[in-house]
Protein backbone atom coordinates (compact mmCIF):
# COMPACT_ATOMS: atom_id res chain seq x y z
CA UNK A 1 0.00 0.00 0.00
CA UNK A 2 1.28 3.29 -0.38
CA UNK A 3 2.35 5.71 -3.32
CA UNK A 4 4.21 4.25 -7.14
CA UNK A 5 5.16 6.03 -10.40
CA UNK A 6 4.55 3.38 -12.72
CA UNK A 7 4.18 2.58 -16.64
CA UNK A 8 1.49 0.19 -18.37
CA UNK A 9 1.81 -1.43 -21.99
CA UNK A 10 4.60 1.83 -21.87
CA UNK A 11 2.45 4.28 -21.24
CA UNK A 12 1.68 6.94 -18.37
CA UNK A 13 -1.74 6.73 -18.84
CA UNK A 14 -2.07 4.18 -16.14
CA UNK A 15 -5.86 5.20 -15.47
CA UNK A 16 -6.68 3.40 -18.66
CA UNK A 17 -6.09 -0.06 -18.02
CA UNK A 18 -7.80 -0.30 -14.42
CA UNK A 19 -10.72 0.57 -11.99
CA UNK A 20 -9.97 0.48 -8.87
CA UNK A 21 -12.14 0.39 -5.20
CA UNK A 22 -11.30 -0.78 -1.39
CA UNK A 23 -11.91 -4.29 -2.80
CA UNK A 24 -10.23 -5.41 -5.88
CA UNK A 25 -8.66 -3.12 -8.65
CA UNK A 26 -9.51 -4.57 -11.69
CA UNK A 27 -7.26 -5.11 -14.40
CA UNK A 28 -7.04 -6.46 -18.76
CA UNK A 29 -6.18 -9.34 -19.03
CA UNK A 30 -2.79 -8.74 -21.11
CA UNK A 31 -1.37 -6.90 -19.37
CA UNK A 32 1.81 -8.26 -17.47
CA UNK A 33 1.37 -10.35 -14.39
CA UNK A 34 4.46 -8.35 -12.68
CA UNK A 35 2.61 -5.29 -13.50
CA UNK A 36 -0.70 -6.68 -12.13
CA UNK A 37 0.89 -7.55 -8.98
CA UNK A 38 2.38 -4.24 -8.42
CA UNK A 39 -0.46 -2.54 -8.85
CA UNK A 40 -2.54 -4.39 -6.16
CA UNK A 41 0.05 -4.79 -3.85
CA UNK A 42 0.30 -0.79 -3.69
CA UNK A 43 -3.67 -0.50 -3.50
CA UNK A 44 -3.72 -2.97 -1.00
CA UNK A 45 -6.56 -5.10 -2.97
CA UNK A 46 -6.66 -8.56 -4.89
CA UNK A 47 -6.70 -8.05 -8.55
CA UNK A 48 -9.05 -9.54 -11.30
CA UNK A 49 -8.75 -10.09 -14.79
CA UNK A 50 -11.14 -8.94 -17.04
CA UNK A 51 -11.55 -7.76 -20.67
CA UNK A 52 -14.10 -5.66 -22.63
CA UNK A 53 -14.76 -6.60 -25.77
CA UNK A 54 -11.51 -8.11 -26.28
CA UNK A 55 -9.67 -5.01 -24.52
CA UNK A 56 -7.50 -4.08 -21.67
CA UNK A 57 -9.08 -0.55 -21.34
CA UNK A 58 -10.84 -1.38 -18.69
CA UNK A 59 -10.36 2.01 -16.98
CA UNK A 60 -12.15 3.67 -19.81
CA UNK A 61 -14.73 0.68 -19.93
CA UNK A 62 -15.60 -0.11 -16.62
CA UNK A 63 -16.43 1.78 -13.11
CA UNK A 64 -15.90 0.12 -9.46
CA UNK A 65 -16.76 0.75 -5.79
CA UNK A 66 -16.80 -1.53 -2.88
CA UNK A 67 -20.57 -2.53 -4.05
CA UNK A 68 -20.07 -3.17 -7.83
CA UNK A 69 -18.69 -3.09 -11.26
CA UNK A 70 -20.14 -1.43 -14.10
CA UNK A 71 -19.40 -2.28 -17.29
CA UNK A 72 -19.82 -0.69 -21.31
CA UNK A 73 -22.48 -2.56 -23.32
CA UNK A 74 -19.67 -3.28 -25.65
CA UNK A 75 -18.72 -6.49 -23.49
CA UNK A 76 -19.49 -9.06 -24.38
CA UNK A 77 -21.25 -12.24 -23.19
CA UNK A 78 -18.86 -14.61 -22.67
CA UNK A 79 -16.87 -12.09 -20.96
CA UNK A 80 -19.36 -11.26 -18.65
CA UNK A 81 -20.16 -14.37 -18.00
CA UNK A 82 -16.28 -15.48 -17.10
CA UNK A 83 -16.35 -11.79 -14.74
CA UNK A 84 -19.57 -13.60 -13.24
CA UNK A 85 -18.35 -16.88 -12.58
CA UNK A 86 -15.52 -15.37 -10.70
CA UNK A 87 -17.92 -15.00 -7.54
CA UNK A 88 -16.54 -11.62 -6.55
CA UNK A 89 -19.63 -10.96 -4.12
CA UNK A 90 -20.01 -7.76 -5.58
CA UNK A 91 -22.99 -6.50 -7.93
CA UNK A 92 -21.73 -6.85 -12.10
CA UNK A 93 -24.13 -5.02 -14.21
CA UNK A 94 -23.65 -3.53 -17.55
CA UNK A 95 -25.21 0.04 -18.70
CA UNK A 96 -27.08 0.12 -21.78
CA UNK A 97 -26.45 3.21 -23.07
CA UNK A 98 -24.96 5.29 -25.70
CA UNK A 99 -21.81 6.94 -23.37
CA UNK A 100 -20.31 3.39 -22.84
CA UNK A 101 -16.99 4.64 -21.50
CA UNK A 102 -18.05 4.22 -17.96
CA UNK A 103 -14.62 5.22 -16.40
CA UNK A 104 -14.30 8.51 -18.57
CA UNK A 105 -18.13 9.27 -17.93
CA UNK A 106 -18.50 8.55 -14.43
CA UNK A 107 -16.36 9.01 -10.54
CA UNK A 108 -17.73 6.96 -7.43
CA UNK A 109 -17.21 5.82 -4.33
CA UNK A 110 -19.04 3.71 -1.75
CA UNK A 111 -21.27 6.77 -0.82
CA UNK A 112 -22.07 8.76 -3.94
CA UNK A 113 -21.36 8.78 -7.88
CA UNK A 114 -21.01 11.82 -10.13
CA UNK A 115 -21.78 11.22 -13.78
CA UNK A 116 -21.93 12.95 -17.10
CA UNK A 117 -24.97 14.95 -17.15
CA UNK A 118 -25.80 13.67 -20.41
CA UNK A 119 -26.94 10.18 -18.49
CA UNK A 120 -31.15 9.97 -18.52
CA UNK A 121 -32.61 9.01 -15.63
CA UNK A 122 -33.30 5.40 -16.76
CA UNK A 123 -29.05 5.03 -17.03
CA UNK A 124 -29.00 6.73 -13.86
CA UNK A 125 -31.27 3.81 -12.38
CA UNK A 126 -28.47 1.36 -13.53
CA UNK A 127 -25.68 2.93 -12.66
CA UNK A 128 -27.35 3.46 -9.16
CA UNK A 129 -28.51 -0.42 -8.77
CA UNK A 130 -24.97 -1.65 -9.55
CA UNK A 131 -23.08 0.93 -7.47
CA UNK A 132 -25.71 0.90 -4.45
CA UNK A 133 -24.92 4.69 -4.29
CA UNK A 134 -26.78 8.07 -4.62
CA UNK A 135 -26.00 9.15 -8.56
CA UNK A 136 -25.94 12.76 -9.28
CA UNK A 137 -25.07 14.65 -12.00
CA UNK A 138 -22.12 16.82 -12.41
CA UNK A 139 -22.74 20.09 -13.19
CA UNK A 140 -18.85 20.24 -14.54
CA UNK A 141 -19.76 21.64 -18.29
CA UNK A 142 -16.83 22.33 -19.90
CA UNK A 143 -15.65 18.44 -18.54
CA UNK A 144 -18.67 16.52 -19.02
CA UNK A 145 -16.27 13.03 -19.15
CA UNK A 146 -15.96 13.86 -15.51
CA UNK A 147 -14.08 10.33 -14.53
CA UNK A 148 -11.42 11.62 -17.16
CA UNK A 149 -9.89 14.43 -15.44
CA UNK A 150 -11.32 14.05 -11.77
CA UNK A 151 -10.63 11.07 -9.09
CA UNK A 152 -12.86 10.42 -6.20
CA UNK A 153 -12.01 7.70 -3.28
CA UNK A 154 -13.67 7.02 -0.07
CA UNK A 155 -10.80 9.48 1.25
CA UNK A 156 -10.34 12.32 -0.88
CA UNK A 157 -10.97 13.85 -4.16
CA UNK A 158 -8.64 15.89 -6.74
CA UNK A 159 -10.17 17.56 -9.59
CA UNK A 160 -8.16 18.84 -12.60
CA UNK A 161 -6.87 22.51 -12.22
CA UNK A 162 -9.10 24.10 -15.09
CA UNK A 163 -12.13 23.38 -13.45
CA UNK A 164 -13.93 26.69 -12.05
CA UNK A 165 -13.49 27.44 -8.13
CA UNK A 166 -17.65 27.66 -8.23
CA UNK A 167 -16.98 24.02 -9.82
CA UNK A 168 -14.96 22.57 -7.47
CA UNK A 169 -17.10 24.00 -4.58
CA UNK A 170 -20.12 21.83 -6.36
CA UNK A 171 -18.25 18.73 -6.57
CA UNK A 172 -17.35 18.80 -2.95
CA UNK A 173 -21.00 19.68 -1.99
CA UNK A 174 -21.90 16.61 -4.01
CA UNK A 175 -19.30 13.92 -2.61
CA UNK A 176 -19.16 15.65 1.02
CA UNK A 177 -15.19 15.76 0.99
CA UNK A 178 -12.61 18.09 0.14
CA UNK A 179 -10.62 17.79 -3.08
CA UNK A 180 -7.44 19.36 -4.35
CA UNK A 181 -6.48 20.44 -7.74
CA UNK A 182 -4.09 19.95 -10.04
CA UNK A 183 -2.44 18.07 -12.84
CA UNK A 184 -0.70 14.93 -13.46
CA UNK A 185 1.66 13.25 -16.06
CA UNK A 186 3.39 16.45 -16.21
CA UNK A 187 0.93 19.08 -16.72
CA UNK A 188 -2.20 16.77 -17.80
CA UNK A 189 -5.62 17.73 -17.07
CA UNK A 190 -6.60 14.38 -17.78
CA UNK A 191 -5.70 13.23 -14.04
CA UNK A 192 -8.51 10.57 -13.86
CA UNK A 193 -6.88 8.68 -17.00
CA UNK A 194 -2.95 9.39 -15.53
CA UNK A 195 -4.06 7.07 -11.95
CA UNK A 196 -5.33 4.25 -10.57
CA UNK A 197 -6.52 5.21 -6.82
CA UNK A 198 -8.56 3.74 -3.84
CA UNK A 199 -8.36 5.18 -0.07
CA UNK A 200 -5.14 2.79 0.26
CA UNK A 201 -2.90 4.24 -2.22
CA UNK A 202 -2.13 5.42 -5.54
CA UNK A 203 -0.62 4.48 -9.14
CA UNK A 204 0.42 7.35 -11.00
CA UNK A 205 1.89 7.36 -14.31
CA UNK A 206 5.31 7.93 -14.41
CA UNK A 207 5.86 11.41 -15.85
CA UNK A 208 3.96 12.60 -12.76
CA UNK A 209 5.90 15.49 -10.86
CA UNK A 210 6.98 15.78 -7.61
CA UNK A 211 4.78 18.56 -6.99
CA UNK A 212 1.82 16.55 -9.02
CA UNK A 213 2.54 13.83 -6.87
CA UNK A 214 2.58 15.77 -3.40
CA UNK A 215 -0.77 17.57 -4.54
CA UNK A 216 -2.56 14.14 -5.84
CA UNK A 217 -1.17 12.47 -2.41
CA UNK A 218 -3.00 15.40 -0.83
CA UNK A 219 -6.23 15.39 -1.94
CA UNK A 220 -7.07 11.77 -1.60
CA UNK A 221 -5.59 12.10 1.77
CA UNK A 222 -2.97 9.50 1.56
CA UNK A 223 -0.14 9.32 3.79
Amino acid sequence: MGTMLYRISNSDYVGVFASASDKYVFLGKGIGQNDKSRVAETLGVEYVDISVSGSDLVGLFARANSNGILLSNIIEESELEELKKKKLGINIGVVDSGLNTMGNDIIANDKIAIVNPDYDQQEMVQIRDVLGVEVVKSEMKLFKTIGASNVLTNKGMVVNNRSSEEEKAELERMAGIKSVRTTANSGSIYVGLSVIANSKGVVLGKGTTGFEIQRISEGLDLD
